[in-house]
């Protein structure tokens, strides 16, 4: 998805001289406004995490199916992501971020209704190709608003508020189940989604690449759609039918078969799923790499930590959203500060400083947690660790993501940082459903270490693929 500033209003003709930049309150109407649909898409990513136990009475079923909950989103928002933004190119920013914010409001109340498990995954499913529709759209009539020279704090804003929805989830969530029912955790997003695309019919410009012709590669979207679904199969399901059942490694050996079909699609379409001609450069491939492998750890501990709080320490989905919720603080503190550091020390030593607040903060509760619940003393400092670890290097993958292609590519590489984050999450939950299992009551506690000594070594992995892979600019 390539972003083109509109020709701006007025008397002289655009050849005569530049558009002047839009007004300073337009513009941070724009922020504020693109910003909130960013909020509510990423919101969803956690906000269910903390319902896990309660859905699963209310529904009688077990976490390997809940998963499907987290899974069917994340899935689907990774898959339509690239092509939102290319759809969004041709036929309206304003009209897809209007008709994404419209979709997931309707997907949302389905999902507060849903009468069974199925329809509330479906219902997820779909909120999460609308939330793909918002994502790219809202970038495009971001950038737009502003003058270069101011482009990249309104991206670390935006970019931002992605962050610190994805961390106080969990809280928002528990409050929201604690006063009334799960359900309100969907129901939720009706009101503030409507208000938002009322908000946009005045607020926002339409505009759109005059070049941009033709749908997606259908195709190249399912297999993005598809292949971590497998694998995703694979890993949950592979603990409790056995790794040489056929449905395990089939579903192992199709996702790896998925893959080259994937470039040999990317490569022959008119416009393919994934553009691979912006993994030419390295730095692109860097940050994406280790958007992937930290993501891992960053979704899986989220639900780890608050499912640990309710089935260990017996706390109430209120009291354990509250417990983990010092955390998404330090991080909104700390994103909102990362763009200065990674201006005065380089990308790869912030995100490695970050990557290693969260390793240790993991492996310190493998260390020190039992079952007697010890928060300020053992809990506390974890919090403290991993909300800089994210703050640091979340928005410091996605600034040099975005650094190291040219401005008019910042839509499409923004796109395809999000795809692999989420690809992230549904690999980070199923491998914390699968390491988990199903442990006897005893075995309760061994268990929970085992998944975040697990979960400590992706951040610490993460941090020297990046130093590794990264060549360093500067400006």
């Amino acid at each position: 998805m390539s972003v083109s500033p509109s020709p701006a209003a007025g008397t002289a003709s655009p050849a005569a001289r530049p558009p002047s930049p839009p007004p300073v309150a337009r513009a941070r109407r724009v922020l504020a406004l693109t910003s909130l649909g960013v909020f509510i898409v990423f919101l969803d990513t956690t906000v269910v995490n903390v319902a896990f136990d309660t859905v699963s009475r209310s529904f009688d079923a077990p976490v390997s199916r809940l998963v499907w909950v987290l899974n069917a989103y994340t899935l689907l928002f990774a898959a339509f992501l690239i092509p939102a933004g290319q759809l969004a190119d041709q036929f309206g920013r304003k009209r897809l971020f209007q008709t994404g914010l419209l979709g997931f409001a309707l997907a949302s109340a389905l999902c507060g209704t849903a009468p069974t498990l199925g329809v509330l995954v479906a219902a997820r499913a779909a909120q999460g190709i609308f939330g793909a529709v918002i994502v790219p759209a809202s970038l495009a009539l971001l950038l737009p608003a502003f003058p270069p020279e101011r482009r990249a704090t309104a991206i670390s804003t935006w970019g931002a508020m992605a962050a610190v929805a994805t961390a106080i989830g969990p809280t928002l969530g528990a409050l929201l189940i604690h006063g009334m029912s799960w359900r309100w955790v969907f129901w939720l997003n009706v009101p503030i989604c409507l208000f938002a695309a009322l908000w946009g019919v005045r607020s926002l410009s339409e505009s759109r690449r005059p070049a941009a012709r033709g749908v997606p590669d259908p195709v190249g979207v399912a297999i993005v759609a598809v292949a971590p679904a497998l694998f995703s199969f694979a890993i949950v399901y592979g603990p409790r039918l056995g790794w040489l059942d056929a449905r395990v490694w089939g579903a192992f050996a199709l996702g790896v078969a998925l893959i080259p079909a994937l470039v040999y699609r990317s490569r022959r379409a008119a416009l393919p799923a994934l553009d691979l001609s912006l993994f030419r450069i390295r730095n692109f491939q860097a940050s994406n790499l280790a958007t992937l492998v930290f993501s891992v750890a960053f979704f899986a501990f989220l639900l780890s930590s608050l499912l640990f709080l309710q089935t260990v320490w017996h706390y109430s989905v209120l009291r354990s959203a509250l417990a983990v919720s010092p955390s998404a603080l330090i991080t909104a503190v700390v994103a909102s500060q990362a763009g200065r550091l990674n201006d005065r020390f380089g990308y790869r030593a912030v995100f490695a400083a970050g990557a290693l607040c969260y390793s240790l903060g993991t492996a310190a509760l493998a260390l020190r947690t039992g079952t007697t619940a010890h928060w300020a003393t053992h809990w506390l400092p974890t919090l403290i660790l991993n909300g800089i670890g994210v703050g640091l290097a979340l928005s410091t993958l996605n600034n040099a993501a975005a650094h190291a292609l040219p401005a008019e590519r910042f839509g499409v590489g923004t796109a395809i940082n999000n795809t692999f984050r989420q690809l992230g999450a549904v690999l980070g939950v199923s491998i914390f459903t699968a390491v988990l299992g199903t442990p006897a009551a005893g075995d309760l506690l061994g268990s929970y270490h085992r998944v975040w000594w697990v979960l400590a070594a992706f951040p610490a992995v993460s941090a020297v693929l990046y130093t590794v892979a990264h060549r360093e600019q500067k400006g």
